[in-house]
């Protein structure tokens, strides 16, 4: 599903009306009957709720006396107030205001402070209110009267439903430029917009309600601009698809894993683990042989490999050609491999000398962080990065804070330059590709901020890798999939005594669930 900015949601519209033939008109009466819909089936008592629709003087109001009306004629109790001077608002949306008046529904005009002063009271007094205020076209923070009404708003203590965006937010912007409303629900129009689903802005935007309100999906898929969709379930459930009744473990690919060193041993079985989970057909862990026996000792389904080590316990340099001639399709590198000169050239020779496709996580990744320039893929071999926002901060060489503030415009311009994948941890992991395509991921949850979360997510990506053959859907597929595989562990576990562990054995259910096989039922059910 596209995110768009208020650019390509305007050439949107603008597309839909004159190149399509659907009224404006008629997409303003569709977006108010889908917020109405919204709202019914979030507020199922609507009908002993008064709602008071705060409408501004653009479209966004006009959407909101389109809601008015439908409510009205739902025999709900209605207020209905606009923000500002009645006689500036124009085009469809004066033709919905002109509708109310003909149907008897009295329209307050609020237009200054001292207005404000009277009515202000009046609306907080209601049970439910709908923000039709401002809609994508805010550019600079609301001041003055404005930014009293939407602070007295937010104070009045009732559910707040935002049409498109909460008041007060910019569609360009993931920042908030500004005091905003803050929504109960936000119920976009047509498409999701950046405020609404990456921090900090999307604290604000409460549950997020997509409505379709007539534009075709092939004008949203011919928008030019930045390319950022959100990850769906619809999209993602395409990818598993059934295996064949006669298939064999060679058909879902050969993974190696190598990971692990002395004290870090179970990061390397937890990525196996991932792996395992996520369908691979064969996964063989690499480690230092010192490791090599407690890594077997925790699963019987994936077969190990001693390599070459170090006095202190890390994978030695000459251990790459034995890598290398183990049977992989895909290989994945870096959790608990440990850090020092040895790694550094270990993976880096890897790097060179792997010819299929490689995943590289954790301290496989801090090895290139003071020459980030040896880290780019070729051509005909994939290459997939999975830093968190400390290792993706080092290899750009700015500070994690700088990076938090512009992660997809960093992580973007490095996989572009570099020629990779970059699957960019945390909150709303990014996975960006090296033709500047950026997805959104919304699962996942707190009780995933424990050690050994990534490490299982490289494995997964692996699996995925070998079974896909395309990076861009294993990186989809198993960023969604281990974000759900957390959320289920929650349920069962709670975020704050989850851990990986858990997660991984999740990773099933995860899959069951999106295939649609079974519900997944939890301890707390």
């Amino acid at each position: 599903m596209r995110i768009l900015n208020a650019e390509q949601m305007r050439e949107a519209d603008r597309r839909t009306i004159q190149d399509i033939g659907i009224a404006s008109l008629v997409l303003m009466e569709n977006a108010g009957r889908q917020v109405v819909a919204a709202v019914e089936s979030l507020y199922p008592d609507l009908a002993d709720r008064q709602v008071a629709i705060v409408c501004g003087k653009g479209n966004n109001g006009g959407d909101g006396f389109v809601v008015a009306r439908t409510l009205l004629q739902r025999g709900i109790d209605v207020s209905v107030f606009v923000i500002g001077r009645v006689n500036e608002i124009k085009g469809d949306a004066r033709i919905n205001l002109e509708i109310l008046g003909r149907i008897g529904q009295t329209v307050v005009e609020v237009a200054d402070e001292t207005t404000w002063e009277l009515h202000g009271a009046e609306i907080a007094g209601h049970d439910l209110i709908i923000d039709a205020m401002f809609g994508i076209g805010l550019k600079a923070p609301l001041t003055g009267f404005y930014e009293t009404v939407v602070a007295d708003i937010n104070e009045a203590g009732v559910p707040i439903v935002s049409i498109d965006m909460p008041s007060g937010m910019s569609a360009d912007t993931s920042d908030l430029i500004g005091d905003a409303i803050d929504a109960t629900v936000t119920v976009a129009l047509g498409a999701p917009k950046l405020p609404l689903v990456l921090p900090p802005a999307e604290s604000k935007s409460g549950e997020v309600v997509i409505a379709d309100i007539g534009i075709p999906a092939e004008v949203f898929d011919q928008l030019e601009g930045p390319r950022i969709e959100l990850l769906t379930r619809e999209q993602m459930r395409p990818l598993i698809q059934p295996r064949a009744v006669d298939a064999h473990k060679g058909d879902f690919g050969r993974v190696v894993v190598v990971a692990g060193s002395t004290g870090k041993a179970g990061a390397a079985v937890l990525c196996a683990q991932g792996a395992m989970r996520s369908g691979a057909g064969l996964v063989t862990v690499a480690s230092p042989r010192s490791c090599q026996a407690t890594i077997a000792a925790h699963a019987a389904e994936y077969m190990t490999e001693g390599l070459d080590e170090t006095p202190s316990g890390t994978v030695h340099f000459s251990a790459v050609d034995a890598v290398v001639a183990i049977d992989a399709d895909v290989i994945v590198a870096g959790p608990g491999l440990g850090q020092g000169e040895g790694v550094t050239t270990f993976v880096r020779e890897l790097l060179d000398k792997c010819e299929g496709p490689l995943v590289l996580d954790a301290d496989a990744l801090n090895a290139f962080a003071d020459e980030p320039s040896l880290l780019i893929g070729r051509e005909g071999r994939d290459l997939i990065i999975t830093p968190h926002p400390g290792e993706m901060a080092r290899l750009v060489g700015c500070s994690v804070e700088d990076l938090q503030a512009d992660r997809i415009g960093i992580a973007t311009d490095f996989a572009k330059r570099h020629k990779l994948y970059v699957v960019l941890k945390g909150y709303r992991t990014l996975v960006v590709t090296p033709d500047e395509k950026v997805f959104v991921n919304p699962t996942g949850c707190p009780g995933m901020a424990t050690g050994g979360t990534g490490d299982v997510l490289a494995g997964m990506l692996a699996a995925w890798l070998a079974q896909l053959l395309d990076a861009e859907a294993a990186c989809r597929l198993a960023v969604y999939l281990h974000g759900a595989a957390g959320e289920l562990a929650d349920a069962d576990n709670g975020e704050v005594s989850m851990t990986a562990g858990d997660l991984v054995d999740h990773i099933g259910d995860a899959i069951l669930e999106l295939t649609a096989r079974r519900r997944v039922v939890t301890k707390n059910e």
